[in-house]
Order: C-alpha cells, then structure tokens, then sequence
C-alpha cells in the first residue's frame, strides 16, 4: 500500500457498555483497547480497540446519538445494524480467535469455506456476535 491509497479507517459500533464492550474486544477477540483510561476519566466521549495499526473500531454508546449532526438523519444510525464486519487475520490468529472465543463462551457458526471477500476467496470463515448483537466475520487467505 502506498501512501495515497484508500483504506478503512474506523468503524463506529453502537454498544450498551462501552467498558464492557471494550473488555469484550480486549480479552475474547484479542484487539487492543485505545483511550478506555480517557474515556473511564471522562475526557473523551468514547473507547476504541485497535484492529491494526491503521483501523479502529469506535465504541459509542447510544447516547451519543443526538450528537451526530454530520448529515440529516445521521443521529437515526444508532441502532441501525450492519449486516456484519469481516475481520481478515493470518491461519494462525485465525485459530487463536476460534479458541478464545469458545474459551469466552461466545456462540460461534461453523466454519464456512471458499467464501469471497476482498482478497479473493477464503479458505475458512466463521461468525460471532459481540454482547451488543454486532456480528462479525473472521477469515484468513492462503498466504
């Protein structure tokens, strides 16, 4: 990737608890919390956890709704589900998440395989839910 090429940046998730959440994300997913000190202080409106060195997820709470002024209806999102997030990791973290997740008790589909994403097709995929209801995919590529 160059500098100037296009990238996902963030995702924003509705969560109840965005503490939980941020927990839930640390310890059965695996991704780093950023700012959840800040955001526990007050100092920030909301946590994220850190995908990868370029992509976040935001973890605002619903009561940040009426501050969405960005476009018309923007504050009418919150609760508004995506279909779900595919998170791409290596075969190695791919197993080390299936793991942690059951260890957590976190329902999960069986896994699917060749199923097509950005990279081409995958050789295994399988579904989980984050407490707040968001769904995710996780897959990895042949490498």
């Amino acid at each position: 990737m160059t500098k100037n090429s296009t990238r996902l940046d963030h995702v924003v998730l509705w969560v109840a608890d965005p503490v939980a959440a941020a927990r839930f994300y640390a310890d059965a997913v695996g991704l780093e919390p950023v700012r959840l000190a800040e955001f526990v202080e007050g100092k920030v409106p909301f946590p994220s956890v850190r995908v990868n060195e370029e992509t976040i997820l935001d973890l605002a709470p619903p009561t940040l709704a009426d501050r969405m002024r960005m476009l018309p209806g923007a504050a009418d999102s919150a609760g508004h589900p995506v279909n779900h997030i595919c998170l791409s990791l290596p075969a190695d973290a791919f197993d080390a998440l299936h793991t942690r997740l059951e260890h957590h008790g976190v329902p999960l589909s069986e896994i699917g395989h060749d199923s097509f994403g950005a990279r081409g097709n995958a050789p295994r995929s399988f579904y989980f839910r984050d407490p707040d209801g968001n769904v995710f995919e996780a897959r990895h590529y042949e490498e």
